[in-house]
């Protein structure tokens, strides 16, 4: 069982930047590979960015890509998402999931376990 908590959400104006942190319970953080999804008012949610239980691999949303760097720090037991120049269109709430299996995936089902999410809105 793997429990995670999301934070760093808020307020900020189009062009800022934001970081977003996953801290995660458990002694094979590791072997888990993680994502960050983001669900907006009325629409699914949808994958942001995805990163492998070593770190070494990564993979990003078209939408985000050269804006967001998804990390993490195995001995802290944390992802983090690092957000800049940030839209208003990026508004959602932030969740990111923990994927046993290892893999890297696009996929929301792919997941086996979830935070409750923060809130990123970006003003225009």
């Amino acid at each position: 069982q793997v429990q995670l908590v999301e934070s760093g959400g808020g307020l900020v104006q189009a062009g800022g930047s934001l970081r977003l942190s996953c801290a995660a319970s458990g002694r094979t953080f590791s072997s888990y590979a993680m994502g960050w999804f983001r669900q907006a008012p009325g629409k699914e949610r949808e994958f942001v960015a995805g990163i492998s239980g070593g770190g070494g691999s990564r993979n990003y949303a078209d939408s985000v890509k050269g804006r967001f760097t998804i990390s993490r720090d195995n001995a802290k037991n944390t992802v983090y998402l690092q957000m800049s120049s940030l839209k208003p269109e990026d508004t959602a709430v932030y969740f990111c999931g923990a994927n046993r299996w290892g893999n890297i995936s696009w996929r929301e089902y792919e997941y086996d376990y979830w935070g409750q999410g923060t809130q990123v809105t970006v003003s225009s």
